[in-house]
């Protein structure tokens, strides 16, 4: 396929995913079903195409002068992807499977490539109902916070210690461009690669199969540090689905002393056995969820993890469709159950132990205002300052998270180059 044909591909499955409200791989799946005479590198551009515009709707919008699937796309493909209008004309024409040429207004905009009087939401890429409570968290920097979700995310690998060391996999990847990571002594990056190029498969890598490395963002590896687990612990990780951070809590621990892992929803949770195997992870317990399936824990788990379900919003760079298909109602469903979620694992913390309350989300409804909230309501918890252990940890020349109060943290990728993703950390009182 030449370029023209991707384009008109392109805004086929934005209309589709428009017109049927659904979740941008299963149309590009479709796609690619009923069009199997496409190759796996014009799948690539198509989605990359098609995520560029997710990624920034608003403000192509804006500066194309259309909400339309056509001017969406052609926006990404001129203005994000570096080609004038010359360039376009010549992709449209050269292709008889090409949308139409472009109008004298499309040229117009394309040229002008212009933000002006723009509201801010629109600048930040962030839906407008939501733009009150995203701006009022991050003040003068939500503009440039907003936009960094709105950017290409890396491939973060979690290196796992059981079986290599980042040195190590950073020479068997080397030829893929793998850097180590900033913050995390755990991690490698594989940056992200600009318009229509192809990121590498890294899970058909030998280190991949052999367990050397997981993949998983910095943020996340990050919050599996910070809860501290140590060898010979009994760690509970309560909404543990696919087990990314047991697995790095295993390593962490070093194959000693008990994981819990444990999850409400049996199908979040099945990935976990072969992830765990892969790994060479040999204390981890998997809990299935039934009733009283953890009633044995109970004041036992000198650490609970509580990754709670969340909106998403801290990892809209890899799942852009769910920013604008995100509605006020699904979020006070994600409050109500991270509420219910923090009420039950607390049960599980023995006194003197730690209860770390994570999420991928920026919004303070479901971070902060959480976690004050519970403490409010269990005088028997108290928040232990994260803000504090990060200069330990990590030490003063890294980059620094997003802290209120300096006790809990926001990492996003504006301010530390990773995902969006909050952690508290409470102790309870002996």
């Amino acid at each position: 396929m030449k370029d023209g044909g991707r384009l008109a591909a392109a805004i086929e499955v934005i209309e589709d995913i428009e017109n049927r409200r659904r979740p941008v791989q299963e149309a590009l799946k479709d796609w690619g079903t009923s069009h199997r005479f496409a190759g796996s590198g014009d799948r690539t551009v198509i989605g990359n195409l098609v995520f560029d515009v997710l990624r920034k709707r608003s403000s192509l919008a804006w500066r194309m002068g259309s909400e339309s699937a056509r001017d969406l796309v052609l926006g990404v493909y001129a203005l994000e992807w570096g080609n004038d209008v010359a360039a376009v004309e010549r992709a449209l024409a050269d292709d008889r499977h090409a949308p139409d040429l472009l109008s004298d207004k499309e040229k117009a905009a394309i040229a002008a490539n212009s933000l002006e009087g723009a509201p801010d939401w629109v600048r930040a890429d962030i839906p407008e109902w939501l733009w009150p409570s995203f701006s009022d968290n991050f003040d003068d920097e939500a503009v440039a916070e907003g936009a960094a979700l709105s950017e290409r995310a890396p491939i973060d690998l979690r290196v796992n210690t059981l079986k290599a060391t980042r040195e190590k996999v950073l020479k068997r990847l080397g030829s893929l461009g793998a850097e180590p990571t900033l913050i995390a002594s755990t991690g490698v990056r594989l940056k992200p690669r600009p318009g229509a190029a192809r990121m590498p498969h890294v899970q058909a890598e030998e280190g991949y199969r052999k367990g050397w490395f997981e993949l998983q963002d910095e943020a996340s590896q990050i919050a599996a540090l910070l809860v501290f687990a140590q060898a010979g612990e009994q760690v509970l990780d309560f909404c543990a689905g696919g087990g990314g951070k047991t697995l790095a809590l295993a390593a962490a621990m070093e194959n000693r002393g008990q994981i819990y892992a444990y999850d409400s929803d049996k199908l979040r949770l099945a990935p976990i056995h072969e992830r765990i195997a892969r790994a060479g992870a040999r204390n981890i317990q998997v809990r299935q969820p039934s009733e009283g399936a953890l009633d044995d824990l109970v004041g036992r788990m000198d650490r609970v993890l509580v990754d709670a379900p969340c909106t998403g919003t801290g990892v809209w760079r890899r799942r852009p469709d769910a920013k604008w298909r995100l509605t006020e109602p699904a979020l006070e469903d994600r409050i109500a159950e991270q509420e219910q979620a923090l009420g039950i694992a607390s049960a599980f913390v023995k006194p003197g132990g730690f209860l770390i309350y994570a999420t991928c989300s920026v919004l303070a409804e479901e971070n902060e205002e959480q976690v004050y909230r519970f403490t409010e309501a269990n005088e028997d918890f108290e928040i232990v300052s994260v803000g504090e252990v990060w200069q330990d940890t990590f030490g003063f020349d890294k980059p620094h998270p997003w802290s209120a109060d300096m006790k809990t943290i926001t990492m996003t990728p504006a301010s530390t180059g990773t995902d969006g993703f909050f952690v508290a950390v409470m102790t309870k009182n002996a």
